[in-house]
């Protein structure tokens, strides 16, 4: 039985009252070998060096004595830990030095330290035997706090936070927590009923970091961080590196053992190489399946239905919104405060180690959308963590974002780069995902990002960029590189900033990837046009191909243009029902044709007509409609294709892989394109963006061909098209000239559609 029940339990984040009351209690003058001021020190958890004069201790002459602060008891008793049983263990019943429950006494015939016990009788009529905090030395070694100090410390996780261990045959846990311009730190709670003076913690020096070993605490124990600042108590504050957290809107960390090392397997580092097919589902969990009650699925739940959902969609990665613990649903995740913690929302923590290993036994990977940028002000978070502005920048022109009303973590600040960099490398290594897509990076590389002239502050060269956010986003992707071989990370960056996905030693930021936010823009606005008018926006998509291949690109289609009024990507279609899932289909195809790896938001993949609603799971029911089955089925054979074809994704980051045949032809909306894979393997590509057909249509063809099939047509009527096409029958090659080529093809083109052709 574990003896930390017996202890008297409250709610989290309820202070106890430091303020004294009357009735000291009047002890011989042999027991007074602490000053009252000693005392009273002890008594409001100011004391500086709790340890100094808590647990065992000589006096002058050699004398040992106990002391223990143990509020709400009636009776203490000490207990030798190593004598045998029935031999009399107890060796002095401690006596009240303070009303308040400072306990201590004289040891007889001791004067050596040894193994002990206090049994405990508390004012309830529960009772037990307890390992003494203040009988434990330090357990952070000293070299990881000079690491952690300087910047250097790859792990963070392993030293600061709560981890459950076993010292001697004591089990318990240790807490740290960085708080260096605290003047006292306590863990509270439930395993001292909340009480600030029960575990004062100590201050090692020169880093700031404060720890205790707290006997009989274990995993599934709920605590906070109770901090003295220079202006007195501050907001019960959350772990910043808990790895579990209370179901909002409680707010208190939860004690959860760390998780052992999850090295990806090899076939998950092919599967994330550049010259991979890369198709990815974007989910936002909490909508996209409720229960009828309105209750979110667990993580077992979703592990047992979204892999096996997305795998046969033939997605190659799940890329999850958020799933670091935020206080706000509304945020979508993408106010954090819980960098190192699965989200409450959908279960423990370890649940989702079951969901990323479902993902990995269907050949899926897992993306986190990771969140270094900014964030949340609430109290019990990062802000002000010890009194000062110790996560964030102190200058509101520095440290703060206008558009989120959020915080800006300081990037100038080694432990600070340490927490963060740390934070990338545990989900990686110790949550096994795939890699982790990097939001809101163009806030962080520029001081004066959505900030009016006044409004911020330049670098030490007078210039805009953040010199120090470019500096950690370097950092941690070379972490990520070094110690997760085969992992990858993705920049949400909407600037032309250089670099972005080439490798630091080349001057880059050092990402894998980068979404291509001008593609999506262009593409967006051309396709909503009405096809009469389209001829004159033909520009925008081909633009795309002039920077095609300056980064290694993610064609992106999230979240974010299907919300605030935006309408869905169906919703933007012009035309009748017809029209717009055939323009809708056509697009699609013109995306999997295109050069850069695939992203589709939930719901995008049947054609969704509503925008996104996060309070609500997605609606399902439109599938039984012949026209919204159709794009999912679509969606299904246009991941199949690009995967099956490594013309579509060999060279995708390369410009060897494109070739156009036409980019011109503006008056008929028509384009058409050769992908290739390097090694002779081609692919045809031809985009109808009028309600027109074309029949008999001479197209011009690359050489090495005699004949050339159609494998796929978005207008087909599987997919709930009008079924113009070629019906995969063989198309010979003709030697008559055309764009520019010396041979080519009869075909018929059907309206508003795309068609893949491959050498027959």
């Amino acid at each position: 039985m574990r003896p930390r029940k017996t202890l008297l339990q409250s709610k989290p984040g309820v202070r106890k009252s430091l303020t004294l009351q009357p009735g000291r209690v009047s002890l011989p003058s042999e027991t007074n070998l602490l000053s009252n001021a000693e005392v009273e020190a002890l008594i409001e958890a100011r004391n500086g060096d709790p340890f100094a004069t808590l647990g065992l201790h000589a006096d002058a002459q050699g004398s040992l004595w106990i002391r223990a602060m143990l509020p709400r008891a009636v009776q203490v008793v000490l207990h030798d830990a190593d004598a045998a049983p029935g031999a009399g263990r107890a060796i002095v019943t401690l006596s009240k030095r303070h009303a308040e429950g400072l306990w201590e006494a004289k040891v007889p015939r001791r004067k050596n330290r040894f193994d002990y016990r206090l049994r405990v009788k508390w004012d309830d009529g529960s009772e037990g035997t307890y390992a003494d905090a203040y009988s434990f030395g330090t357990m952070v070694p000293d070299d990881d706090l000079h690491y952690f100090g300087e910047g250097s410390h790859l792990r963070p996780f392993t030293l600061l936070g709560a981890h459950p261990m076993r010292v001697g045959e004591v089990d318990g846990v240790r807490f740290s927590v960085w708080a260096p311009n605290a003047r006292r730190v306590s863990v509270v709670g439930d395993f001292n009923g909340w009480d600030g003076r029960r575990h004062p913690m100590r201050l090692r020096h020169g880093g700031g970091v404060w720890e205790i070993f707290v006997p009989h605490a274990a995993a599934g124990d709920r605590y906070k961080y109770e901090i003295a600042g220079s202006n007195g108590l501050l907001p019960l504050k959350a772990d910043p590196y808990a790895r579990a957290t209370q179901m909002r809107p409680e707010t208190a960390s939860v004690v959860a053992v760390l998780p052992p090392a999850a090295p990806l397997p090899a076939q998950r580092i092919t599967a994330n190489r550049r010259d991979a097919p890369m198709s990815i589902y974007e989910v936002h969990l909490g909508s996209w399946r409720r229960h009828p009650d309105g209750r979110w699925h667990s993580w077992d739940e979703l592990a047992a239905a979204l892999p096996a959902y997305a795998a046969d969609l033939g997605f190659t990665h799940i890329e999850l919104m958020p799933i670091t613990e935020h206080p706000f649903d509304g945020s979508w995740g993408y106010q954090t405060l819980g960098l190192y913690a699965p989200t409450a929302r959908f279960g423990p923590p370890e649940g989702f180690a079951r969901f990323v290993a479902a993902c990995r036994a269907l050949g899926l990977g897992v993306i986190l959308d990771w969140v270094p940028a900014h964030f949340p002000s609430d109290a019990f978070g990062l802000a002000l963590f010890d009194g000062t502005a110790l996560y964030e920048y102190e200058d509101p022109r520095e440290g703060l974002h206008k558009d989120w009303n959020t915080l800006i973590y300081n990037f100038g600040r080694h432990e600070v780069r340490n927490f963060l960099v740390g934070s990338a490398l545990y989900w990686i290594e110790r949550q096994g995902v795939d890699g982790l897509r990097v939001d809101a990076v163009a806030s962080m590389l520029y001081r004066d990002y959505s900030r009016k002239e006044g409004e911020w502050l330049p670098n030490q060269y007078g210039g805009r960029e953040n010199l120090e956010a470019i500096q950690f986003l370097r950092r941690t992707n070379e972490v990520v590189g070094s110690e997760c071989p085969g992992a990858m990370t993705l920049a949400e960056e909407s600037t032309a900033f250089p670099g972005v996905s080439a490798p630091t030693y080349h001057g880059g930021l050092g990402f894998h990837f980068k979404w291509n936010m001008g593609w999506m823009h262009d593409t967006l606005e051309y396709i909503q046009e009405d096809p009469v008018h389209r001829r004159w926006h033909h520009s925008k998509m081909t633009f795309g191909l002039i920077y095609a291949f300056s980064e290694n690109f993610v064609l992106p289609l999230s979240h974010d243009e299907v919300v605030h009024g935006k309408r869905s990507i169906l919703g933007r279609m012009p035309g009748d029902e017809w029209q717009r899932f055939a323009n809708l289909r056509a697009y699609y195809g013109f995306m999997w044709g295109h050069p850069g790896k695939k992203l589709l938001f939930m719901g995008q993949e049947w054609g969704q007509p509503s925008e996104w609603n996060h309070d609500a799971e997605l609606p399902w029911g439109q599938l039984a409609t012949r026209s919204h089955a159709g794009i999912q089925r679509l969606v299904r054979d246009l991941n199949r294709l690009y995967r099956d074809s490594p013309a579509l994704h060999r060279l995708d980051c390369e410009s060897a892989g494109f070739e156009w045949i036409d980019a011109h032809d503006a008056e008929q909306s028509l384009l058409s394109w050769v992908r290739r894979d390097g090694a002779g393997a081609m692919m045809l590509v031809l985009a109808n963006f009028t309600p027109v057909p074309r029949h008999g249509f001479r197209l011009g063809v690359p050489d090495g061909a005699r004949a050339w099939r159609e494998v796929l047509n978005t207008d087909s009527a599987s997919y709930g098209g009008s079924n113009v096409g070629n019906d995969g029958g063989v198309l010979a090659v003709q030697g008559i000239g055309s764009h520019g080529r010396a041979s080519s093809i009869r075909l018929n083109v059907p309206p508003l559609a795309t068609i893949f052709l491959v050498p027959a």
